[in-house]
């Protein structure tokens, strides 16, 4: 109100207006401000507690990367003679792109950056269409590195959860190296010999979704380069049956639906099903956008420009923001802290029928037990489930059995007619040709070494904090005073209009044109503030002048 110089709410023409003559050093100068002001104000003495602790005792800020999208339906325009050519006035802020829903709809994406744990949002990108998601992450990237700087964070302690849209090889080189948990759509790693010989052996771990009752089965590939880098990965392959209908992600081989995600988290901190617990808990980062959108309306079409529309989504979080920070001086509360991930039992104390909760580590196999002659390393495991040995024949598994330290010995065993006349057998097997019995290779999977404590959680309440500072300011009753006007001047001399003056008639095509034909400028589009005439960019202390 005192922005507009009223005692009422701008229209949304007005608004609108006011929007449109934005530059685009004027919304960068405003998400600088943003910025600024979110880090400089923590929400409380406890914030550096406040984040993700893995099961060695190391503590992780976490941050949401995601893109959403929001379509503007239009009507259908009149193309006649008569008229001139129709122009749409979403043009330069939409455009057409995938929505999931209707083909045929302008959209407009955005790229935000939530702090998980506080819930505070840090930017905010946007652009027409599906956008340009590798630009806008690499710029959220930017300003999450400018909050570990201003915070005192260490890189190696941060973990970025992106959408799916971004689980390319393509984009991991945008990261900077920070650690990440993403889910894949290169499925065509599938298809790599390591990943195919370790989806044939056992299962990693095993895990069930809270709310649905799925089961996955989880296989951990680690140390697999991933896109045209060649960047060192996690690879977590999970599988389920599929269903009567079509899997709304991953992809389905064989009545098996097979879903990946990707991180750079080590094993000895996180399990398989840490990394996949972690992804699917980004849910709240869907939740916090749906309050946002009722509260706030940011998605609402303000603005008909490109720049307007972006400085409203800027401020409509800058205000969640305020709200969540007024919403901890009212009810300050302590940090709450949730066991993420239960602690780990030994490999020792469980029995040794049971498969360990940890997972496995690496395949190991035997060393040479002899000068000159073949170990099980000579045995290279194939994609189909078997091992190739030196003569090209095949190995296949016929006996799995547990050890004492909870390891699982899987023995591979060839055919004795082809060992028989094997040219080779005098090298691979203990005796030679008067060994009665095929060549046996054993396959070892040991437990991981992993921490022992539990995965904790520490975060506030969005909803509690920023409603309690709503529902304050909507039972405030303010009293405005004002000063009695000064006395009246002498009034001036009455000016007589004709009814053709007053008359408000259609005015036709060619005037209309000419009337709308010029486009104002920023400077002229101008407001009283104190009597003083300033252009909104000057007001707000965006620009000089």
């Amino acid at each position: 109100m005192a922005l507009f110089g009223r005692d009422r709410l701008p229209a949304r023409a007005t608004l609108s207006r006011f929007l449109a003559a934005l530059d685009q050093s004027a919304v960068e100068s405003l998400r600088t401000l943003f910025l600024k002001d979110g880090l400089s104000r923590p929400l409380g003495k406890e914030e550096h507690s406040g984040g993700l602790f893995d099961r060695q005792g190391n503590h992780y800020l976490v941050f949401d990367v995601d893109g959403t999208r929001e379509a503007a339906r239009q009507r259908a325009l009149p193309k006649t003679a008569d008229r001139p050519a129709p122009q749409r006035r979403l043009r330069p802020l939409c455009a057409p792109g995938y929505t999931g829903r209707k083909r045929g709809e302008v959209v407009r994406s955005r790229t935000t950056v939530l702090q998980a744990h506080t819930h505070q949002w840090i930017a905010t990108f946007g652009n027409p269409g599906n956008g340009e998601y590798r630009a806008e992450l690499r710029r959220a990237v930017t300003v999450i590195q400018s909050y570990l700087q201003a915070h005192h964070h260490s890189e190696e302690r941060v973990l970025l959860r992106l959408d799916g849209q971004y689980g390319t090889g393509a984009v991991l080189a945008d990261l900077a190296g920070l650690p990440f948990v993403m889910r894949s759509k290169e499925y065509q790693l599938l298809k790599r010999a390591e990943i195919q010989a370790r989806l044939n052996l056992p299962a990693d771990q095993h895990l069930t979704h809270a709310e649905s009752g799925m089961v996955r089965a989880l296989y951990d590939c680690p140390d697999v380069p991933v896109g045209p880098d060649g960047v060192q990965c996690r690879v977590v392959v999970a599988t389920h049956p599929a269903g009567k209908k079509k899997s709304p992600v991953g992809v389905t081989q064989s009545g098996v639906v097979y879903e990946l995600f990707l991180t750079r988290l080590p094993q000895s901190a996180f399990t398989a099903s840490d990394v996949v617990a972690l992804y699917l808990h980004r849910g709240a980062f869907e939740n916090a956008l749906a309050d946002e959108d009722q509260e706030l309306d940011p998605d609402r079409w303000v603005s008909h420009t490109a720049l307007g529309q972006e400085a409203w989504q800027i401020i409509s979080q800058w205000t969640w923001n305020l709200r969540l920070e007024l919403g901890h001086v009212l009810e300050p509360t302590a940090v709450r802290t949730t066991e993420f991930a239960p602690a780990l039992s030994s490999p020792h104390k469980e029995a040794p029928a049971q498969a360990p909760a940890q997972g496995y580590g690496k395949v190991s196999v035997a060393q040479p037990w002899k000068a000159g002659r073949f170990s099980g390393q000579d045995f290279a495991l194939q994609s189909d489930g078997t091992l190739r040995c030196p003569a090209g024949q095949s190995l296949s598994a016929n006996e799995r059995r547990r050890e004492t330290d909870g390891s699982l010995r899987v023995v591979y065993a060839a055919s004795i007619r082809s060992c028989r006349p094997c040219p080779l057998r005098e090298q691979c097997q203990w005796n030679g040709s008067t060994t009665a019995k095929p060549r046996q290779v054993s396959v070892l999977l040991h437990p991981l070494v992993i921490g022992s404590q539990p995965v904790l959680w520490r975060d506030w309440s969005r909803r509690e904090h920023r409603r309690a500072c709503v529902q304050l300011v909507r039972h405030q009753c303010i009293e405005v005073s004002l000063l009695p006007l000064p006395a009246a001047s002498p009034g001036t001399a009455e000016v007589v209009l004709s009814r053709a003056q007053r008359a408000h008639t259609r005015l036709a095509w060619t005037e209309r044109l000419a009337r709308n034909a010029r486009v104002p400028t920023a400077s002229q589009v101008t407001m009283k503030l104190f009597g003083v005439p300033q252009t909104f960019a000057t007001w707000l202390g965006l620009t000089t002048g």
